[in-house]
C-alpha cells in the first residue's frame, strides 16, 4: 500500500484517523494525480464545480438588468437608494462569505463546503424571487452573495488539487472566464423576461431569479459524485480514504492503478494534523510568503477596480453618453461578454507554455494600454456606441485572462493548509477595495456629464493595470507545469 507510516514509525499499516495528529505518512499522491492525462473525470469536475462562475455572472448581470423592473414593480417600488443598498448587501455577503467559508474550507474539507455554499446560494436566490420589501430583498441578496463568495474558495481549492499540473493554468482561466457565459445568460433572460408584452412587470424579475435557483439545483445533483480532495485528506488524518479515492480516479482515467513504487512518483513525508492554527495561517501569509501576498494583493485590487469600474457602469455610459435606451443595453452586453470568455479560452494555454509571469505581465499591460487609448477616443467623441462596445470587447479579451490569472496566482502559490483562506482574503480585499471604490468613483464621474472626467477615471484604471503588470514581471512565481507541492510545500511537510 502506498500510504504508510514512515520508517521512523516502524513500517506499520496505514495510520488511523485517531492517531493522525502525531503520526507521519509518506505519500506520492500529488505526483500520481499530476501524472494523469486529461480525461472525462477532469471534464466532469470542471463542469460540476466551475459552473459557480456562470452563476455569479448570472447574478451580477441580473442585478443590473433588473434594476428598472424593481423600480417599476407594483409590490416593491424600489428607489435608486434601495437598489444601492441591495447591491451593497450582495457585495458584503460575498466578502464575509468568502472569509468565513474560506476558513471552514481549510478546516473541515473542500467537499462539505462546496455543498453548503451551493445550497445557501440556491435557497437564497429562490427566496429573492419571493421578496416583498427592501429589507427581505437585501437580506436574501446578502445570503446569495455569501454563498457565491464561499463557492469561490471551496471550488478554486478543489479544482487546483484535482487537476494535473500541466493543465492547471488553462483550466483555471477558462473556468473563471465562464463568468461571462452567465453574464450572457443574464442579458438574454432580462431581454425576454422584462418585455412587458411577454410577462407582467412584477413577475418577470421574479422568474429571472428563479433561473439561478434552477441551475443551482441541477449543479447540486452533479456534485454528488465529486470526491474530497485527496491532498486535503492526507494532511488531515484520512490516508486510507485518500488512497481509495486516488485508486478510483486512476481506474476511471487509465483503467488501472498506477504503481506507487514507480520512481517517477516523488514521495513526500507529512505530519498529519487535525487543523492549522490561525496564528500559523497569518504567519504563513504575511511573514513566510509576504512577497507572494503582495503580488496577489496588487493583482486582485487592480483587476477588481478595472473590471468593476467598467462593468458596473457599462449601462450608464451607453445610456448617458450614447443615448441607448435601457431596454437595449442587453444587446450591447452580449459581444462584451463574448470577448471576456474568448480571451481565457484562446490565451489560457499560453499561461501553461509561455509561463505565468510572461502572460500576466502581457495581459495586464495590454489591457491598461488599450483602456488608455480607448478612453482618449471616448473623450474626444471619436467612438459611436458600436465602436465603444467593440473597443471594450477587445480590451477585455486581454483583461479577462488577466483577472482570472489573479485568482490563479493566489490559489496556487500558497501551501495547501491555507489555500482556501488565502483565496478568501485576497478575494475579499480585492472585492472590497476595487468592487466598492471603482463603481462609486465612476458613478460620480459619469454624473458630471464630462467625457474628460470619465477619461481621467479610465486613466486611473489603466495605470493600476500597468503597475500590476510591472509587479508581476518582477515578483510573480513561475508556477507553470509545477506540482502545487513544488510551488509551496505543505506546512505539514517533514522535508
Amino acid at each position: 500500500m502506498e500510504l504508510q507510516q514512515s520508517r521512523a514509525l516502524n513500517d506499520g499499516p496505514a495510520v488511523s484517523t485517531a492517531a493522525a495528529s502525531d503520526r507521519i505518512v509518506e505519500t506520492s499522491i500529488p505526483a500520481r494525480l499530476d501524472a494523469l492525462p486529461w480525461s472525462g473525470f477532469h471534464t466532469r469536475v470542471v463542469l460540476a464545480l466551475g459552473i459557480t462562475w456562470i452563476l455569479d455572472g448570472l447574478e451580477v448581470t441580473l442585478a443590473g438588468a433588473l434594476s428598472g423592473a424593481l423600480k417599476q414593480s407594483p409590490t416593491l417600488h424600489f428607489s435608486n437608494l434601495d437598489l444601492g443598498v441591495a447591491n451593497s448587501a450582495y457585495l458584503a455577503g460575498a466578502v464575509l462569505g468568502a472569509l468565513g467559508f474560506g476558513w471552514l474550507t481549510d478546516r473541515i474539507g473542500r467537499k462539505k463546503l462546496f455543498f453548503i455554499t451551493l445550497a445557501l446560494y440556491l435557497s437564497a436566490t429562490a427566496a429573492t424571487a419571493l421578496s416583498w420589501n427592501i429589507a427581505s430583498y437585501a437580506l436574501f441578496r446578502f445570503l446569495t452573495g455569501a454563498g457565491i463568495g464561499g463557492e469561490y474558495t471551496a471550488i478554486n481549492s478543489t479544482i487546483q488539487e484535482l487537476v494535473p499540473a500541466r493543465y492547471r493554468g488553462w483550466t483555471d482561466l477558462v473556468i473563471n472566464g465562464s463568468f461571462w457565459i452567465g453574464a450572457a445568460m443574464g442579458a438574454v433572460a432580462a431581454i425576454v423576461l422584462l418585455d412587458p408584452a411577454v410577462i407582467g412587470p412584477d413577475l418577470g424579475w421574479r422568474l429571472a431569479y428563479l433561473i439561478g435557483a434552477t441551475v443551482g439545483l441541477v449543479v447540486l445533483l452533479m456534485r454528488m459524485w465529486i470526491p474530497e480532495s485527496p491532498r486535503w485528506l492526507m494532511i488531515h488524518g484520512h490516508p486510507d480514504q485518500a488512497h481509495a479515492i486516488v485508486d478510483d480516479i486512476e481506474r476511471s482515467v487509465i483503467g488501472h492503478d498506477q504503481d506507487a513504487s514507480d520512481r517517477r512518483f516523488a514521495k513526500m513525508r507529512l505530519k498529519m494534523r487535525d487543523h492549522t492554527p490561525i496564528s500559523e495561517v497569518v504567519h504563513t501569509l504575511f511573514v513566510t510568503y509576504r512577497q507572494r501576498s503582495m503580488v496577489g494583493l496588487v493583482l486582485m485590487v487592480a483587476q477588481a477596480f478595472f473590471y468593476n469600474a467598467i462593468f458596473f457602469t457599462f449601462a450608464l455610459v451607453l445610456t448617458d453618453f450614447y443615448g441607448i435606451s435601457a431596454d437595449h443595453v442587453g444587446w450591447y452586453l452580449l459581444p462584451f461578454a463574448a470577448g471576456n470568455f474568448l480571451g481565457p479560452l484562446l490565451l489560457g494555454r499560453l499561461f501553461d507554455t509561455l509561463g505565468r509571469r510572461t502572460m500576466i505581465m502581457f495581459t495586464y499591460g495590454v489591457s491598461g494600454l488599450l483602456l488608455a487609448v480607448s478612453g482618449y477616443l471616448f473623450s474626444i467623441g471619436a467612438l459611436s456606441a458600436q465602436g465603444q462596445t467593440i473597443a471594450w470587447m477587445v480590451i477585455f479579451f486581454f483583461a479577462s485572462p488577466a483577472a482570472s490569472a489573479a485568482y490563479l496566482t493566489v490559489s496556487e502559490t500558497f501551501p495547501l493548509e491555507v489555500r482556501a483562506l488565502a483565496i478568501a482574503v485576497f478575494y475579499a480585499v480585492g472585492t472590497g477595495i476595487g468592487g466598492v471604490a471603482g463603481p462609486a468613483l465612476f458613478g460620480v464621474l459619469i454624473d458630471t456629464g464630462s467625457r474628460n472626467s470619465v477619461f481621467a477615471g479610465y486613466l486611473l484604471g489603466a495605470a493600476l493595470m500597468i503597475a500590476a503588470a510591472i509587479v508581476a514581471w518582477r515578483y510573480a512565481i513561475s508556477a507553470e507545469r509545477k506540482s502545487l507541492e513544488e510551488i509551496a510545500r505543505p506546512l505539514a511537510s517533514m522535508e
